[in-house]
Order: structure tokens, then sequence, then C-alpha cells
């Protein structure tokens, strides 16, 4: 349980509109802490830890509803834009608002050692954030990370966007075709930025933004967790098995090397990457990463294993 100075931070991903949330706040209309956040943060406080949730928005501004599916209103708290991720939009540039957003806990709540929770490619922000911290010598720390679906190497459907994997990876499943066609279309529709970011060309190789990382998660435990709901046996591991976006191997950073993840425990679960998913497939809420309960009982052993 945390007490004191320490706080747990739930971190979205890409694309994702989430309310800033503390226990005491939350959107009093759908789901209270958006698609990814809810069951997360409703774990995580029913164990008795300070959870707060990140805004996040597509584009520049307020975190104040999301009207699409699993999606929440009435929002009591509204951080400024400045403290809220652009989730379509650049890396650093998301870490450097979640960095104002760690400063404000820390002004407000007196937290200054935090336990990150982070899904898809909340993960990557949550990097790029404690990089900025560590650069500015802050006193804030990061206690532990905890990454669930993070596109550590890439995402499949992103590689395919930018011709660098070939449709036949897909193999005979016409799900996960249908997911790299489509992601043909999320940089005009939806990404900022983060459509080519979230590339193994842009993250993985001797200059990519990984190695960038290099040192800054010495003194970071770092529990991978990874879904890998859809599978093909002996199929390439750029895609398979995966969640329906992220293989395994990205989320498990199997390529990553010692040298950016020093301190790293891997997990692989039976899950798709988000509610989306299980509505579209038709399967239980609690095969998607986030809302799986096993799931939410490694992240507390996560935490709880910390030192």
């Amino acid at each position: 349980m945390s007490s004191g100075s320490r706080g747990v931070v739930i971190v979205s991903g890409g694309g994702a509109i989430s309310p800033f949330t503390t226990a005491d706040f939350a959107a009093s209309t759908g789901f209270a802490a958006g698609s990814t956040d809810t069951a997360l943060r409703e774990h995580l406080l029913a164990a008795g830890y300070r959870t707060f949730t990140a805004p996040a928005t597509i584009g520049p501004g307020q975190a104040d509803r999301d009207s699409g599916f699993g999606g929440f209103a009435d929002v009591p708290v509204l951080l400024p834009s400045e403290m809220t991720i652009n989730s379509a939009g650049d890396i650093d540039e998301a870490g450097a608002c979640l960095v104002r957003f760690l400063h404000h806990l820390h002004q407000e709540w007196g937290i200054d050692t935090f336990d990150v929770v982070a899904h898809s490619m909340g993960g990557l922000f949550s990097r790029a954030a404690y990089r900025i911290l560590k650069q500015a010598v802050s006193p804030l720390r990061y206690r532990s990370l905890t990454t669930l679906g993070t596109p550590w190497e890439g995402a499949f459907f992103a590689d395919y966007a930018l011709g660098d994997i070939d449709l036949s990876l897909a193999r005979e499943s016409e799900f996960t075709r249908a997911v790299m066609a489509q992601g043909k279309s999320y940089e005009s529709a939806v990404s900022q930025g983060a459509g080519d970011q979230v590339t193994h060309r842009y993250l993985m190789g001797a200059d990519g933004w990984n190695e960038q990382q290099a040192g800054v998660l010495d003194d970071v435990p770092v529990v991978l967790m990874a879904g890998g709901y859809f599978t093909d046996d002996d199929a390439d591991p750029r895609v398979w098995p995966h969640d329906g976006l992220v293989s395994a191997t990205s989320a498990l950073a199997v390529d990553v090397p010692s040298t950016v993840l020093p301190i790293r425990t891997s997990h692989t679960f039976d899950d798709v990457h988000s509610i989306f998913f299980t509505d579209h497939l038709g399967l239980p809420m609690e095969r998607a990463i986030t809302w799986d309960p096993d799931v939410l009982s490694a992240v507390v052993a996560a935490i709880e294993s910390a030192q």
C-alpha cells in the first residue's frame, strides 16, 4: 500500500481520451476514468493506493469528455492543456505534458515518488517523462514502471502503413489483415505524429528512440505485460502473437537492449489490446488487457515487489 509521498499514476496510450481522476474526483457520467483506465483505477484504489489518472485527449486541449464508445462526461476537475497529454502527438511532447502533470501532483498532493502504470503508447510517454525529469535533476522519481501492451519496438499496423512489413505477415487472419489495412488511414485520420513514431523504424536500431533512452531506467524495475490473444504457430514474431495492435515481441521488449531496459520482468496474458477489440469481437470486457482481473492482480504485485 502507498503512503506519504508515494502515489500511483495511470497513463493512457495513443488515441486515448482519459479524464484526470483522484480517489475523490472522477467523471460522474460513463466510465469514471475512461475506457482504458477505469478498471485499473478501481482495482488500485481498492488495494489502498493513492491513485491518479493522467488526463489525455486527441490533440491539444482539456480532457472534459469522450462521446465515443466507453466514454465519459461531467468531469469535476479539469486540468489545463499543458498538463494534458496529446495522445495522438509526438512522444517527447507528451512526456513533457506528463512531467508538468507530475509536478502538479507534487505541488498539490505532496507526491514525489511514483509507481507508473501505462497502457500502450502511455509506456513511451512515461519513459520520455522520466528522461526529462532526470535531465532536469528533479527530486521526483519513478519507483516502478508497469507497461500493458506498450509497443516498445513498434506496432505492426504502423509498420505496415510505413511500408516496412508486408500484408502477407497477417497469414490467414482476416482480422489481422483488416487491422493492418486500417493502419494506412491512421496517420491522416487521427495521428498528429504518433503514427510515424510508433514504428520499429523510429524506435529501434542504433540511432533509434529507444537507444536515446539508454540509462534512463537504470534505477527503475520495469514489468512488461503483453496480450497474446491472436496466435499463429511459427509465424513472423514481428506480428505474432499479438493483442490486435501490438505483437508480444514488442510489448515484452524482446529486442530492446539491456542498456535501455536493465531491470525487467515479463508476463503474457490471453488478452486483446482494449475494450474496443472485445466489443468488436464479442468477447467479455475482461479479455481486454486493462480489464483482465489477472492483469490487475499482476499490476498490484508489480508495485508491491518494487524496492
